[in-house]
């Protein structure tokens, strides 16, 4: 029998993805790997909260934005859209999943900075830096290029070289420049806070004993040894984060604000379901908290976040889990190999329980990192998914769709089998509390080949010529073994359990479900649950995540059918184009139609209604409030749905792949381009 012990409250967050880009197979790594945790938790009848958010602040998103044309907070809302579809699609059920640059953060931050402060844990000081005349602004390490002074590489960052890895402060690179417009900088000196994290010292000795893995102790020794530095918490303005109060043109550096985010995810959560946030966060509530990071980010959560808790009178986690990296075929995620795989573009082209089962047959409790090794990823799922534990109910419920979709009886021997596989549930929930997911998946695939054996022992196929009701007491058997697997399965395949439990005309299953047995009831007809990975559906993902090498127009033009130029027009011709920056008030799709978005615009003047065919690259919502670049004397045009009056500015092969045409922030509506 499975046993659970009385219901836990627990409340579990993964690392926050960071604003700037999309998500790649490398980040689902984590967080699928803490989707299974939680879903198992849930089905074991437990409370658990899966919170996380989008890591907004900082200097990367500023330079983004501005290559963009957009301003930091248009391009935090397009790319929270665009994570909140990957994960969804990926089956990843989140129950809230937020943004640290949200109200509740900012009231966090400024909390947890009086508290250090008050202590005695702040410190300022100057510290000298580059700045950068012309643009009037100190320069964070991103904004800094020049000469990598450890290989000579050229065009590197103020903070780490790509070329050899190495890191460094931006004074120590030669040549030094402003990214922004090219100048030197010079030195200037600027008043900082540091968080005086070596008072916490003897604090975070004992702590990491209790709430690390010993592979994880043995590196926190290493820093632990010694007196712990400084931490830098302040940036200068301009900076995209939260101003400090009572500080102006200070701001808060963004891993202080950053770790808070899973608090502030927590509270809007709480707040939302007229819950106390405090029964998750603060001292003494009987909550358990657990952080799933990988290894990269060890010493953010494992000494600066326990001793800002620490400090303002918070929980600390139970657990840090740490997690390895994501390698393809042995080597690192290559741009130029194909093996840089967006989370997008492998939906585009597969399903995700794929995945799922693979990352779950490899992932341990350790922090060794997860080879992705593509031949392995396709025999995998299609000799164990597909071949032993799929293939039994395709081969048991079509039969039984044949003789009348009615389950009979189990059989003896059926029943001995069933009881055997049920017995190791137990040891099944083990691993999967111990996040040892490759150990609960050995399991599953040898209850299923002791199923498979037992089927096709019984040889039903041959037994339904002279004995149609013994058949149906074999296919019973195979049934209720089969539905057992899924039921272990759920964590990691929720969606095709949910298939399961149709077929079979039942409940959303929970781990005390595969106690039940079925017998004597109908049952639906069979659905594909899964089919063969075919291997040029990886060929795709590979060829579209491959970097494309520039072309020559000598070498393309042969090997392409272009669309003859237009008549040559004069320049008189050109100049007649009147382009303008346009703000957009409102936008919404057109519900008729495959492509087309209808937008409000302010070119200054006045208001005007514009169709744009780009409903596949952007999500309505995300246009609002954007400056874009519109042809504002091209006649009105009455379409279908109403009259355009005007065409914006993008560029692009079509579909998905449409961009608007990026805009200087400081342009204002009716603003002439030229």
């Amino acid at each position: 029998m499975n046993t659970v012990s009385k219901q836990r409250r627990i409340l579990v967050t993964a690392a926050l993805p960071y604003a700037n880009g999309d998500i790649h197979l490398g980040h689902l790594v984590e967080y699928l790997q803490t989707d299974f945790w939680v879903r198992f938790q849930k089905m074991r009848g437990h409370e658990c909260i899966y919170i996380c958010a989008d890591d907004t602040h900082g200097t990367p998103v500023m330079i983004s934005a501005k290559k963009a044309g957009v301003t930091p907070e248009q391009l935090v809302e397009r790319n929270h859209a665009a994570h909140v579809r990957d994960f969804s699609d990926f089956e990843i059920e989140f129950d809230n999943y937020y943004s640290t640059n949200s109200p509740e953060n900012r009231v966090l931050s400024g909390e947890f900075f009086q508290k250090m402060k008050t202590a005695g844990h702040i410190e300022t000081r100057p510290i000298v830096q580059f700045y950068c005349e012309k643009d009037a602004m100190f320069l964070p390490d991103r904004f800094v290029i020049g000469t990598c002074p450890r290989c000579g590489a050229a065009g590197q960052y103020g903070d780490s070289c790509d070329k050899c890895s190495a890191s460094y402060s931006s004074a120590e690179l030669k040549e030094a420049r402003c990214s922004i417009c090219g100048q030197s900088p010079v030195e200037k000196s600027s008043e900082h806070f540091f968080f005086k994290l070596n008072h916490f010292r003897e604090f975070l000795l004992e702590w990491v004993k209790g709430h690390t893995s010993a592979d994880v102790m043995k590196k926190l020794d290493e820093w632990l040894k010694d007196d712990l530095r400084d931490w830098d918490i302040s940036r200068d303005a301009p900076y995209f984060g939260f101003e400090i109060p009572g500080h102006p043109g200070k701001y808060f550096y963004v891993w202080l604000d950053a770790p808070l985010g899973y608090i502030a995810s927590t509270k809007n959560w709480a707040d939302r379901h007229g819950r106390d946030f405090g029964d998750f966060w603060l001292e003494g509530r009987d909550t358990e908290l657990y952080h799933f990071i990988g290894k990269d980010i060890v010493y953010f959560h494992t000494l600066f976040w326990p001793a800002m808790l620490h400090t303002a009178g918070y929980k600390t986690p139970d657990q840090v889990f740490v997690h390895g990296h994501l390698i393809v075929n042995g080597e690192k995620m290559s741009k130029s190999k194909g093996t840089y795989i967006k989370a997008r573009t492998y939906l585009d082209h597969l399903p995700p329980l794929y995945l799922r089962y693979y990352y779950a047959a490899k992932m341990t409790s350790g922090m060794d990192d997860i080879d992705l090794s593509l031949d392995d990823f396709v025999n995998r799922v299609n000799s164990e998914l597909i071949g032993k534990i799929t293939n039994l109910a395709s081969r048991a419920v079509q039969m039984l769709n044949k003789i009348d979709s009615r389950l009979g009886s189990i059989t003896p021997s059926g029943r001995s089998l069933i009881e055997s596989i049920r017995s190791q549930g137990e040891a099944i929930a083990r691993h999967y509390e111990n996040r040892d997911f490759s150990r609960a998946l050995a399991e599953i695939r040898a209850a299923s080949e002791q199923a498979n054996r037992y089927f096709d022992e019984k040889e039903p196929w041959k037994l339904i010529q002279t004995d149609t009701e013994a058949t149906r007491s074999v296919l019973t058997d195979a049934v209720n073994l089969f539905r057992i697997l899924a039921i272990y399965l759920k964590p990691v395949l929720p969606n095709y359990t949910a298939k399961v439990e149709r077929l079979l005309c039942e409940a959303p299953y929970n781990w005390e479900s595969s106690t039940q047995s079925l017998e004597n009831r109908e049952i639906g007809c069979f659905e594909h649950l899964a089919v063969r990975l075919e291997r040029k559906k990886i060929e795709e993902v590979i060829e579209h995540s491959m970097e494309k090498p520039i072309e020559t127009i000598e070498q393309s033009a042969p090997a392409r059918d272009l669309e003859p130029l237009q008549p040559m027009i004069e320049f008189a011709d050109f100049a007649k184009v009147d382009l303008r920056v346009a703000k957009v008030l409102e936008a919404e799709a057109v519900p008729d139609a495959d492509k087309l978005i209808r937008l409000k615009i302010d070119i200054g003047m006045e208001t005007r209604t514009i169709f744009a065919g780009i409903k596949k690259a952007y999500d309505p919502a995300a246009l609002v409030g954007r400056q874009i670049i519109v042809v504002a004397n091209l006649k009105p045009r009455q379409m279908k749905f109403g009259l355009s009056e005007g065409m914006l500015l993008a560029a692009g092969p079509g579909g998905s792949e449409v961009f608007l045409l990026g805009i200087d922030p400081g342009t204002l509506p009716g603003d002439r381009i030229h």
